[in-house]
């Protein structure tokens, strides 16, 4: 039985895309979220094969939209794949989903079938599932990765500030707090708060999971 989870801020999508799962002889729904932080939230409070073998995620969600919540929800579940399900076909949603992690990226306009397929597509064959106007978009961008890549970039570092972006830096490098508040001429106090200040905005407990987001930001 295929565990999926379903991410989407308005009840009739997620209602919808249930009855499009309903279609599916061996997939039943373990999870469903109305943006990234509660997705966040209740993945915490499941165990490891309880968890979604797959997240049908959407795009423009308050709070936290979907790219952020790919991005930290495959740091934090590497065994969880991430599809997304959106209405948006736009040229830097597409690419700033892939780049989060997501597998795959369908319309909410496909069929039960074409969802279907890419779930099996993207769990059994180690897929990358798109819809065919998604698919057109991808093979452009191979044309235009280099101004694609700067404007991700420019994106990414607006998470954090570039105060926090230095101190994560130098946490990466292996430095304690204390040599930290050294280099940068501020109180080993201040560098915890900072460091709070990081875990809470990249949803992460742990000095890892803050060095494996910042390496797949490529902050460093």
């Amino acid at each position: 039985m295929i565990r999926i989870g379903i991410v989407d801020d308005k009840a009739i999508n997620r209602t919808i895309v249930k009855q499009k799962i309903a279609a599916l002889a061996d997939a039943c729904i373990v999870l469903e979220a109305n943006n990234g932080i509660d997705f966040l939230e209740k993945m915490r409070l499941l165990e490891g094969d309880q968890l979604p073998q797959i997240i049908l995620m959407d795009v423009d969600m308050p709070q936290m939209n979907g790219i952020d919540a790919i991005t930290i929800g495959s740091v934090q579940y590497p065994s969880t794949v991430f599809l997304v399900l959106s209405i948006f076909d736009d040229d830097d949603k597409i690419f700033e989903a892939i780049q989060a992690g997501a597998v795959g990226y369908l319309l909410k306009e496909d069929t039960a079938v074409d969802l279907g397929e890419a779930i099996q597509e993207a769990l059994s064959f180690n897929g990358a599932p798109m819809s065919p106007a998604i698919a057109r978009k991808t093979l452009l961008w191979l044309k235009n990765m280099p101004g694609i890549a700067k404007q991700l970039k420019e994106r990414e570092t607006e998470i954090l500030s570039e105060r926090e972006i230095d101190i994560l830096k130098l946490m990466v490098e292996g430095l304690d707090y204390k040599k930290i508040a050294k280099q940068l001429f501020i109180s080993p106090f201040t560098v915890r708060a900072h460091t709070r200040k990081i875990y809470e905005k990249l949803h992460v407990h742990s000095k890892a999971q803050a060095i494996q987001l910042a390496h797949k930001y490529k902050w460093v």
